[in-house]
């Protein structure tokens, strides 16, 4: 990763649109509910939400130029340090979920998202997620300037 801006990730991506898009304040995603994610009720499972979170999240630092690789090869990634996920509606099979992830807030350390689980925009489940920049040795590290202005919007 250069200063210059994020490494054109499309030769992973040739279709343009795996990992979702960036928008004003943060990120949405598209997913297709299976019937994997869901429980015996044909409801989706509740820890299935953290999984599509989780790939927003991850597809939010790729589409910034972050992906986890990049974050590797410097010795830093991240790991989730506190969340709080209210569960409003359930999700159902064959359902088409858009997962918004949004930067609340960015320290030296430590980024504050705002995550939302919805379906033809309805909320149904959202989460604060507090994450941590860690080194090799699972210490706090500080993020890296340049993705610090990506995400906080003013890159």
């Amino acid at each position: 990763m250069t200063e210059s801006g994020p490494p054109n990730l499309s030769e992973n991506d040739p279709a343009g649109n795996l990992a979702g898009r960036l928008v004003d304040g943060g990120h949405e995603l598209t997913q297709r509910v299976y019937y994997e994610d869901t429980d015996f009720s044909g409801r989706v499972y509740h820890a299935r939400y953290l999984h599509f979170m989780e790939r927003g999240r991850s597809d939010y630092l790729r589409l910034a130029g972050y992906h986890h690789t990049v974050l590797a090869a410097q010795g830093l990634a991240f790991a989730v340090h506190r969340m709080t996920i209210d569960f409003i509606r359930p999700a159902t099979i064959d359902d088409i979920l858009t997962i918004r992830t949004g930067t609340v807030r960015t320290g030296g350390a430590r980024l504050v998202l705002a995550q939302s689980v919805n379906l033809d925009g309805v909320e149904l489940v959202k989460a604060d997620v507090q994450v941590a920049m860690i080194d090799r040795n699972g210490r706090a590290a500080r993020m890296p300037e340049a993705l610090r202005r990506v995400i906080s919007g003013s890159g």
